[in-house]
């Protein structure tokens, strides 16, 4: 089957794919080979390292640009919950064969700074590009209201752990079964959510939210997240395999890895999907997308992860976390709130946003 390609047009009879449809595609199907070829021929530690981080990273913007396909036929809430859930897929897969690996640090380190990534850094980036190109943001004041306390409930109730732990209470004793029943909380917190999350507000107009109309018919957009899930639980099993002898190489430590490079590799989908939706002036779809993504992984990718290292024998993942990354959630805690207003010029939030991040991954050391 050939596909034309041409610039994007405002009508339904333009080609269904574009040059960066294909750029992904033809970029993905290539780094998937490469990094398969790597794990299978033992190729150096390092370039397979990079080269399946760079197929997670393509798998999910394919991900991303078929849930954007899909946005209009939804509205900004469920886009955002879906974008988000399956762009998540990437982290649950690295995460989960990084417990195998036994490596715990790695994991919880990449917990928090997926969060704070998202939440900060990549939030402060669609802030302050889209605000540049377009003016004031609009978040949608009810939306992001409940985002915000949502927000603050899941990483309160992910410190509870920690801080029992840290005042040796009973419950200290007891660290991975308090944990699961954090978790299930958090779960139950996330599906009692779920109705509001995919509700279309009454005065939604999907045409002034999304510039374009979709491009790909409903088959090939699911066919497509399809491929590309499956794709990725074998390119994050190649990832984490390559993993640890190139931290040996590079000589960095667990921490520096999960907080730093799983997290922007894993949320590659937010990264760019969410600044990319506000350049084009979609600031709700843009805003749900990124709000979402710590969101859910508070709620539901942090919760099943200690799950399934108590249930699948991996290595036993609690939310129990070091003293820094308690100060990381703590941080969250503070500026989240501060950082979604309804409306808001956003350079200045962004700056912030920015240097809170840089200050956190600088109290990390790089080596061990």
């Amino acid at each position: 089957m050939s596909a034309s390609v041409a610039e994007p047009t405002t009508g339904h009879s333009g080609p269904t794919l574009i040059k960066s449809d294909l750029v992904i595609l033809v970029g993905g199907a290539v780094l998937v080979v490469l990094a398969g070829l790597a794990h299978f021929q033992h190729w150096n530690s390092v370039l397979a390292f990079v080269l399946s981080a760079g197929a997670v990273t393509m798998l999910a913007s394919l991900v991303g640009r078929s849930v954007e396909q899909l946005g209009d036929r939804f509205g900004p809430g469920a886009t955002g919950v879906l974008q988000s859930a399956l762009g998540n897929l990437p982290e649950l897969f690295i995460a989960f064969f990084a417990l195998k690996a036994g490596l715990v640090d790695v994991v919880q380190a990449a917990i928090v700074g997926s969060i704070l990534a998202n939440l900060l850094l990549v939030l402060g980036l669609a802030f302050l590009l889209g605000g540049l190109k377009h003016g004031t943001q609009h978040l949608g004041s009810e939306r992001a209201r409940t985002i915000t306390v949502l927000m603050l409930l899941s990483v309160t109730a992910m410190l509870i752990p920690s801080l029992a732990h840290s005042l040796h209470s009973n419950a200290d004793k007891h660290e991975p079964g308090f944990s699961v029943i954090v978790s299930v909380i958090l779960l139950v917190l996330f599906a009692l959510s779920l109705p509001f999350s995919l509700r279309k507000e009454a005065n939604q107009q999907s045409t002034d939210l999304h510039a374009e109309p979709p491009r790909w018919p409903v088959g090939l957009a699911v066919g497509l997240l399809a491929v590309a899930g499956v794709l990725a639980a074998f390119v994050s099993d190649w990832f984490v395999i390559a993993l640890e002898p190139a931290m040996d190489a590079l000589n960095i430590n667990q921490f520096f890895a999960g907080l730093v490079i799983v997290a922007i590799a894993g949320n590659a989908i937010e990264n760019l999907v969410g600044v990319q939706l506000a350049l084009k002036g979609n600031s709700e779809y843009a805003f749900s997308v990124v709000l979402n993504s710590p969101l859910q992984i508070a709620l539901v990718l942090a919760p099943l992860l200690v799950i399934a290292s108590q249930v699948f024998g991996l290595a036993s993942l609690t939310l129990v976390f070091s003293p820094m990354l308690v100060a990381a959630l703590l941080l969250v805690a503070v500026v989240g709130p501060a950082m979604t207003p309804v409306q808001s010029k956003l350079a200045p939030t962004a700056r912030v946003a920015g240097g809170a991040q840089l200050r956190v991954i600088a109290r990390f050391p790089l080596t061990s």
